[in-house]
């Protein structure tokens, strides 16, 4: 009898419980971007589009999509230099663990514009609440600010650390595009994507998607053959130093 009772009260709350109103689907340009010798970077487009339950109200507001690209994550750390006497010298230090190697942040418009700050750093959309994450926290002297704002200054910098709030675009009010913008200087590996959508300040559903970035031909050979067999890649370099060297002394000696 209590068993019973127990399966029509389970029943029942999973009858009561809302369907979502929103879904997304989405879909990348291609899911994998090959690096060769002349690789300058790339752009892979991702396309989506929202679909609403049939007895959906309509919302008030526009539809906001927010797509974030994680790269390869690895520790990173963040070291201030202190002059010390006529040098200058790494004195205080931070760790961070776990950090993606790449963050791209696309959305449809500003993200002050699209929900509240309390809600980015909840839902990890943005450089900042990305790195500000407890599982990306430094090992010591995780809440120091100074630190992730130098992380983040730096990889900016080399365009490691990018937020586009243009780059969205719906081409209907359910359909939208977004070119993801990948640098040279992205690391090989597994790229995450994460597409959030949100209406008047709040997530209503996320999809997620990924690529690879791989190298090709002779750099994925020689890539292979420093991590695998560094001994030997270090004396096929040597040896080519050294042909290349005895080369140039021969073309361009005097008579």
């Amino acid at each position: 009898m209590k068993r019973g009772a127990l399966l029509a009260c389970l029943l029942l709350g999973w009858g009561a419980a809302p369907a979502a109103a929103e879904s997304l689907t989405a879909s990348l340009s291609t899911a994998r971007v090959a690096i060769t010798s002349n690789y300058t970077g790339s752009s892979i487009v991702v396309f989506g589009v929202i679909e609403r339950d049939a007895q959906t109200v309509a919302r008030a507001g526009a539809y906001d999509i927010i797509v974030t690209v994680r790269g390869p994550r690895q520790s990173i750390i963040v070291r201030v230099k202190e002059p010390f006497g006529p040098i200058w010298i790494n004195r205080a230090q931070q760790t961070f663990a776990n950090v993606p190697t790449y963050i791209g942040v696309f959305a449809s418009r500003a993200l002050a514009e699209i929900t509240s700050d309390a809600l980015r750093r909840r839902y990890r959309l943005g450089v900042d609440a990305i790195v500000s994450a407890p599982e990306f926290a430094g090992v010591k002297g995780a809440q120091d600010n100074s630190f992730r704002e130098a992380l983040i200054r730096l990889r900016a910098r080399e365009d490691l650390f990018v937020e586009d709030d243009k780059a969205v675009a719906f081409l209907t009010p359910n359909l939208f595009r977004a070119p993801l913008s990948v640098p040279a200087t992205a690391p090989p590996g597994a790229y995450e994507v994460d597409i959030a959508l949100l209406s008047d300040s709040v997530l209503l559903a996320r999809a997620q998607t990924g690529f690879q970035l791989v190298k090709i031909g002779f750099e994925e050979r020689m890539g292979e053959l420093a991590r695998y067999q560094p001994v030997v890649y270090g004396g096929v370099t040597a040896a080519a130093a050294l042909l290349f060297g005895w080369l140039a002394s021969i073309v361009f000696r005097r008579d």
